[in-house]
This record gives C-alpha cells, sequence and structure tokens, in this order.
C-alpha cells in the first residue's frame, strides 16, 4: 500500500491518516479563547470595581446564578463531593486512554504527534472551561464594592477602650440568648453543649434562606432566591482540614460541615450562603452571615451569628489587652463554656495534622491570589465592621 495517501486501516474501517497540525482545524480550539477572556475579564474588573459591581455581581449574572443554583438545589446531595470524587477517576481514566493511544500510534510518527497534541488540547479545554466557570461566579466578585460602602458604614480606627464595649455588648446578648435556649428551646446533651436538629437539615435550610429574606429589606442587594446549602456527606474529612464550609462555584452550591460544634452550624450556613449571593471575601462573609442570623426569628440562629462575631472580637481584643478580655469572659454564661469548651476539643484533635497544615497553605494562597493580600489574616478584618455596625447603632441610639 502507497503510504503516500496518508491512509491506515483500522479494524476494517478506513480513516485518514492525520497530521499534528490537523489538531488546529478541530472546533473546540476555540474554547481555548476562554483563557484569555477570563484573565481579562479578572483584569477589567480589577481596574473598575462598577463593573465587577453593576455587570456582574448584581446584573445577568445573578440572574445565571439564581437560576443555575435553584435547579442544582433540587438535588439533596452536595454535588461538590460527586465531582472531588469523580476528578481523580477521570484524570486516572484519562492517562489510560491517552497511554493505550500512544502504544497503538508509536509506529506512526505522525498520527502520534496527532494523538498527542490532541489530548493535550483536550486538557487544556477542559481547563479553560473551568477557569471560565471560576471567574465568572467567583473570581469577579473579589473585585466589587466592599460591603462598608454597600452597608453604608464607615470603617475607621479604633480604641481598645471602643474593642472591650464591642465585645461586652456581644457577650452580653449571647449570654442572654444562651439562656433563653437553655430555659425554652434549646436541646442540650449531657454535658449541657447546645445541639441542633441536624436531620432537620430542610428546615435549617428554609430558617436560613428566611434570614437572608428579612435582611434583604434592610439591604436589597441580598433580594434572590438561591439554592438551599448542602451537607457534606464527608464531613469528618472537611474537619481533618479545618475547613467548615466550602462554597464550590462549579456547582454553585454552599457546602457546610455538618461535623463541626453544633451551635456554630447556622452560622456557617449563612456564611457561605453570604459567597453564594456575592460576597466572596472572608470577614465581609463573616459580617453578612452575622447580620442575617440576628434577623432569624430562631434563637439558635441568633445565637450562632452572635458567638461567631464575639468569636473574631474576643480574639482581637486579647492580643490587645488579656485583661480587658478576662474581664469580658466574666459574663459568659455556663451554656457558652460548655458550647466552647466543645468545640475547642473537637478542632483540637486536627490540628498541625499534615492534612491540615496543607489545607490552611492553600487557603492562605488561595486568598492572597484573590485581592485578599492578607491572607488567612484577612479573617480578623471582620472586627473593623462589628466596631462600625456598634458605633452605628450607637449613634442611632443616642
Amino acid at each position: 500500500m502507497d503510504r503516500n495517501i496518508d491512509v491506515l486501516f483500522n479494524e476494517g474501517n478506513e480513516v485518514k491518516e492525520k497530521k499534528w497540525h490537523m489538531v488546529f482545524k478541530l472546533k473546540r480550539i476555540f474554547l481555548l479563547l476562554l483563557i484569555p477572556i477570563s484573565l481579562f475579564i479578572l483584569w477589567i474588573c480589577k481596574n473598575n470595581s462598577d463593573i465587577a459591581e453593576y455587570i456582574f455581581a448584581r446584573g445577568v449574572i445573578r440572574w445565571i446564578t439564581q437560576a443555575i443554583s435553584l435547579v442544582v438545589g433540587i438535588i439533596p446531595y452536595s454535588l461538590m463531593e460527586l465531582e472531588i470524587i469523580a476528578v481523580p477517576i477521570i484524570i486516572v481514566i484519562f492517562l489510560a486512554r491517552f497511554i493505550i493511544k500512544i502504544i497503538s500510534k508509536i509506529k506512526n510518527k505522525k498520527e502520534l504527534d496527532y494523538v498527542i497534541l490532541k489530548e493535550v488540547m483536550n486538557a487544556a479545554c477542559t481547563i479553560s472551561i473551568l477557569l471560565f466557570i471560576y471567574v465568572i461566579f467567583a473570581g469577579v466578585n473579589y473585585y466589587r464594592y466592599p460591603f462598608s460602602a454597600i452597608s453604608d458604614l464607615t470603617i475607621e480606627d479604633s480604641s481598645v477602650e471602643d474593642l472591650y464595649y464591642l465585645n461586652l455588648s456581644l457577650a452580653n446578648k449571647a449570654a442572654d440568648l444562651r439562656e433563653k435556649l437553655h430555659l425554652n428551646d434549646g436541646t442540650e446533651d449531657e454535658f449541657g453543649v447546645l445541639q441542633l436538629d441536624s436531620m432537620n437539615w430542610k428546615e435549617l435550610s428554609n430558617t436560613a434562606a428566611n434570614a437572608f429574606d428579612k435582611l434583604s429589606l434592610e439591604y436589597p442587594v441580598f433580594k434572590g432566591t438561591y439554592g438551599a446549602p448542602k451537607p457534606v456527606l464527608f464531613s469528618k474529612f472537611m474537619s481533618r482540614m479545618e475547613i467548615t464550609g466550602i462554597f464550590w462555584p462549579f456547582s454553585l452550591e454552599a457546602n457546610v460541615n455538618v461535623e463541626a460544634a453544633p451551635y456554630s452550624i447556622p452560622a456557617t450556613m449563612s456564611h457561605e450562603l453570604a459567597h453564594l449571593h456575592g460576597f466572596m471575601r472572608e470577614d465581609e462573609a463573616n459580617f453578612i452571615a452575622y447580620l442575617a442570623c440576628l434577623q432569624s426569628d430562631n434563637l439558635e440562629f441568633q445565637y450562632s451569628g452572635v458567638m461567631l462575631a464575639l468569636s473574631y472580637a474576643s480574639n482581637q481584643l486579647y492580643k490587645e489587652s488579656p485583661e480587658l478580655y478576662r474581664k469580658v469572659q466574666l459574663n459568659y454564661n455556663e451554656g457558652m463554656f460548655a458550647d466552647l469548651r466543645d468545640e475547642y476539643f473537637y478542632w483540637k484533635q486536627f490540628e498541625d495534622t499534615v492534612i491540615s497544615a496543607v489545607s490552611t497553605t492553600m487557603n492562605d494562597n488561595y486568598l492572597k491570589a484573590n485581592n485578599q493580600s492578607d491572607g488567612v489574616k484577612s479573617y480578623g478584618r471582620m472586627v473593623d465592621l462589628l466596631l462600625a455596625e456598634y458605633k452605628k447603632t450607637q449613634n442611632n441610639v443616642n
């Protein structure tokens, strides 16, 4: 047979031999354009917050997010988990298929070059699609207006005295709510630790959604209907990574670690829903979770939100003045101490492990790459928002 006519026979079917440059005639090559498009979108949003805010965060992407989130929300299980499990399986299948193809074409240099380049392009096209999805549904939101501007809160320098009175206010509020839960609605174990009915996840999800509906009356930016947060089946593994929740832009889900301290779960749900509403900065998501929980009619949500705020405010107070920190602690009640003790010993078992160290490093680098130059330290900036909200409330009272 004349090899110059570039014809091969494979299982009785005539197939034209393909040279490497024919890869560039495949229609899928246009998917590679998503990489420069994604980078351009990030660049323009980084340099113009108006575009990030009004075209993406509040524009058409917001409606697309809601539509996809509602459809995905019908499924009671986390698609994120399925996707993460599927990834290594798909990679193994891809590599095995790749190797088999190489072996089958190893005697034909022209066909081998084509096969290798084609598979590389397939991988690049997949990466470009994932990058585009991430940028559209998460990346651009790091460059939207700060929540302090949207909420008309003024971030300013505060004294240690301001920080002390913020802590005192939060501690008294938490103690009052915890006492009400102890006497009325709360369920406690034999150690006095507050428990949630995590089996009734639908009710918890509806409570979280209602809290955001009420919050939207004060801040219209939270208007809209989104899918419910998902309980993670492999929550124990999340705990090993020291993660309480994950917003997954590839399925637009708010995923929650249900193995964590029960009192913290409502605040975690609200935190991840804040991400789903388009607020990606961690300090802002924490603050929004606090505000949303306060809007809830559910005492467990209110308590969870206040305790979230208190944990960050008290950590900062301890750094500034251990004496004032201990003075505030005199206002904690037994229920609060029981919950905090339970949470401490739960997370203690996962400290300083290889998995937690890798996870922390990855999270730190991720935050720095997304306009949060402080890395994991940016979580502490929530205190500035709490102080601004506290001062605004005090001024309105006076």
